[in-house]
């Protein structure tokens, strides 16, 4: 349900683009190093990522609805992209390169296709388990794949598991100088929290730019300009380090610019690819997009088939000139709120300084080594994957844990899609099993009444995330009552996905003068104590199942 607040418009104006400016450049500092291990840990060159950031800055900004999200590539990505390189390659990843571009123009346009149809609620229909389930095998990928280069070692895995597996014979393997900037860095990122509670000033400085701080001048110490060895007095073994070990840019922007080969995009396995691309970046953007919302001091409410429209059009001018796919990024989306951005113009700036940053002092950014650009991708990793993440989930209840576990397990010995669909299926059949009706899986049964001057939708059966959709229709199709009741008498089940949407709708129709009121759950128990926890009612009388 969009109900964009037009306010926001007016915003842009002589007295706060100063807000945006600073905003804009402290979001700078801390997407270029994203976008660059990003754009490498996805098997594209580094400057791919801060293309797709200039894209997403400059271009996408005027496009979306949400107008504090940062437009760039993102981690959640990165198991995808690689995927495609090294398969659609076939071993040629300067190949795997170009058609993978060709996957991210056509799943940009699919994407385009989404939002022109209103596809925007598709982030109300996936079960927040089945997500974080995704976001954190994600994250084990990342981590198993970051700790080899953080510690100066090229691996012979090409799979998660093995890669896990092969993880302590890397560290055995180490070389001291790199793995010395790699765990500096994650000691530095893990602790700048702690740090900046105790002196605010620090705050305001991002942790990547300290981690840069501290590597690049590493990297200028160990000589990783020049190809040498050197030898370990502890152990008299010899290492070799050079240019390999920092970031790689290409003489100028032009030939940045690499054209996608779209030979092969009709191909089982490109179009498996497609369908990643445009699913999984649609849901995480559309998602991340929600949470900014949520954390916008304003409580604007974006249009979400608009924000879906500007990510499709970026994607299709990112792929076509050789950039990473990008989503509304809730990290940098989150920082930009915290440092005071006012509007959409913060995205711009960000985006404007890092093409002049690229164009300018491209230098610089090759002496960036890469082990401290896995540290940042090691610690997102672990923060996506983090045992926090579990907790929470098991806090919901414990049949989401199961969701989320069989999720991020199928996602990490097969892929995304397959680890999706394995987490919705376990989720319909745990919803069979506790009473939902086979016939009310994908359309709810709503008994609609006019009372009071209020309406009343009863929700006969089961309401859950695969028939949330037509729930919500109702409620759109009201949208000038100002009292709405959704009545669960008569539901045997009630799950966590739609008790938590509705709480976030009750909040939006709350800001816009109107009622959402959620009754008839007295005798339902809940699965957890958690307050948006699944509802469950064990008896149902033969009166009301009529």
């Amino acid at each position: 349900m969009s109900n964009p607040n037009s306010s926001r418009a007016s915003t842009s104006s002589a007295s706060t683009w100063r807000n945006d400016l600073v905003s804009g450049f402290l979001v700078f500092l801390i997407a270029l190093p994203l976008c660059l291990g990003i754009a490498m840990a996805s098997g594209f060159p580094p400057i791919a990522g801060v293309l797709t950031a200039v894209v997403g800055g400059m271009v996408a900004t005027w496009l979306g609805s949400a107008p504090l999200t940062i437009k760039g590539p993102a981690a959640g990505l990165i198991v995808i992209a690689l995927g495609a390189v090294q398969e659609l390659g076939g071993g040629d990843n300067a190949v795997g390169y170009r058609r993978a571009l060709a996957c991210i123009a056509v799943a940009a346009v699919t994407q385009i296709v989404f939002a022109l149809a209103r596809a925007g609620t598709l982030g109300d229909f996936f079960p927040s388990s089945v997500v974080h389930g995704m976001l954190a095998a994600i994250g084990i990928i990342i981590c198993s794949k970051q700790v080899h280069t953080l510690v100066g070692v090229t691996p012979a895995a090409k799979d998660p598991l093995h890669l896990i597996l092969e993880i302590p014979r890397s560290l055995l393997r180490l070389n001291p100088e790199i793995a010395s900037i790699g765990i500096l860095s994650m000691i530095l990122l893990f602790g700048y929290p702690v740090i900046a509670k105790r002196a605010r000033w620090m705050q305001k400085i991002p942790a990547p730019m300290l981690v840069l701080a501290l590597s690049v001048p590493l990297a200028y110490v160990f000589d990783l300009e020049h190809e040498h060895t050197y030898t370990l007095a502890a152990t008299h073994t010899t290492y070799a380090i050079g240019p390999s070990f920092l970031v790689n840019l290409p003489g100028n922007l032009v030939q940045a610019i690499v054209f996608p080969d779209f030979s092969h995009v009709g191909t089982p396995a490109s179009i498996k690819y497609i369908v990643m691309f445009s699913l999984v970046g649609s849901i995480e953007s559309l998602l991340s997009a929600k949470a900014v919302d949520a954390l916008d001091p304003a409580k604007s409410r974006s249009d979400l088939d608009k924000d879906l429209l500007a990510t499709g059009v970026g994607n299709l001018i990112a792929g076509l000139l050789g950039g990473l796919p990008m989503i509304s990024e809730i990290v940098r989306s989150s920082a930009n709120i915290g440092y005071g951005a006012k509007s959409r113009l913060s995205n711009f700036f960000h985006g404007t300084f890092l093409l002049l940053f690229v164009a300018f002092a491209p230098g610089l950014i090759h002496r960036i080594p890469l082990a401290a650009l896995a540290a940042m991708l090691t610690f997102t990793g672990t923060r996506l994957a983090s045992p926090k993440e579990f907790a929470k989930t098991l806090r919901i209840g414990r049949e989401q844990l199961v969701i989320f576990a069989t999720t991020a397990a199928m996602c990490i010995v097969s892929d995304l899609l397959v680890g999706v669909a394995a987490g919705i299926a376990v989720k319909l059949l745990i919803h069979l099993t506790n009473g939902a009706p086979l016939r009310v899986l994908f359309r709810s049964d709503v008994d609609e009444r006019v009372e009071e001057g209020r309406v009343v939708l009863r929700v006969k059966h089961a309401a859950i995330f695969s028939n949330y959709l037509s729930i919500q229709r109702k409620i759109e199709s009201h949208a000038h009552v100002s009292n709405i009741e959704i009545d669960f008498a008569n539901a045997r089940l009630v799950d966590h996905t739609v008790m938590s949407n509705l709480h976030e709708l009750q909040g939006v129709m709350e800001r816009n003068g109107r009622t959402l009121t959620l009754a008839g759950l007295g005798d339902h128990f809940q699965m957890s104590s958690h307050p948006l926890s699944a509802r469950k009612r064990p008896v149902i009388s033969p009166v009301a199942e009529r």
